[in-house]
């Protein structure tokens, strides 16, 4: 079912994101935790691609899996940056095939040791050119990613929210945010993107974070803003690993339930592949869900 669709109810929401495994060392342990994750029933799960494709075809395979097996929504990721048209194009052709629906469609990070190359002889430079493949090669629901700060590559948020428009106008039926951890700079980016005259669906993406060392990698990762009310969290709790995925649970389920007492009705969790975070956060949320 596509996710446009999904969402049409006032009903609040909370979909998972999962990522495949990088080898076939690990693939059965990764394979299980997505299907824990599955029988939880969010309203639809996301499957992440590994940069320049290298986590394809366990793309395709989890995502296929979950849908087929247990009946939830699946959202696979493809990003294009660097990839030559063929390759994309039969990636598409694929999914397709697998009977996937939904696609994020990204960029994808520059490959290491590649930033400073000239590419403007590059098939794909930007996602607005995905979404637009993929609107020419099937009836897909397509999302697009955005930064509720800025972009680590724009100049400032007002370039930011032009190409998210540009996504829009291009075929993105919905937006997914990077992770925030203060809701405030969430409301502030929605407001702007509405004055833009942005009116695509937003689902906030939230990550609870569950040991001290994941902070450091998300600031990395997004440049998010980490307020102090989060780093005394980790501060006081950061040094006991049951005690910091408690206060971690706690942190993102008020951050979920605020969004939804301020009118968000979808909200995206990016599980990290834990189901025992996931199962928390819903058991947190049982009765605003029903």
């Amino acid at each position: 079912m596509k996710i446009k669709d999904l969402i049409a109810s006032d009903k609040p929401t909370l979909s998972i994101e999962v990522f495949p495994p990088k080898t076939d060392t690990v693939f059965e342990s990764v394979k299980t935790a997505t299907e824990e994750i599955a029988k939880l029933g969010p309203l639809f799960m996301s499957v992440t691609y590994g940069a320049g494709g290298g986590t394809s075809r366990y793309t395709l395979e989890i995502a296929k899996n979950i849908q087929d097996t247990y009946g939830v929504p699946t959202l696979a990721h493809l990003t294009c940056v660097s990839s030559s048209k063929e390759t994309v194009v039969r990636q598409i052709a694929a999914l397709k095939k697998a009977g996937i629906e939904n696609v994020m469609a990204l960029r994808g990070d520059i490959p290491h040791g590649r930033e400073n190359e000239d590419r403007s002889h590059w098939d794909y430079r930007y996602a607005t050119q995905l979404i637009r493949e993929l609107k020419n090669m099937g009836d897909f629901c397509i999302g697009g990613a955005c930064y509720p700060e800025i972009h680590p590559e724009s100049a400032n948020q007002k370039e930011d929210i032009a190409h998210l428009k540009e996504k829009v106008e291009a075929g993105a039926d919905f937006l997914t945010t990077q992770m925030f951890f203060d809701n405030n700079l969430l409301y502030n980016f929605l407001y702007k993107l509405r004055e833009a005259g942005v009116t695509a669906p937003v689902f906030p993406g939230i990550m609870p974070i569950t040991n001290a060392r994941q902070v450091e990698r998300a600031v990395k990762l997004s440049g998010c803003h980490v307020p102090q009310r989060f780093l005394s969290l980790v501060d006081r709790f950061g040094g006991s690993p049951a005690a910091m995925m408690q206060a971690g649970i706690a942190y993102a389920t008020d951050q979920i339930i605020d969004l939804y007492a301020n009118g968000i009705k979808n909200v995206h969790l990016y599980s990290m592949n834990k189901p025992e975070v996931a199962a928390k956060i819903l058991a947190n949320l049982s009765e605003i869900l029903k």
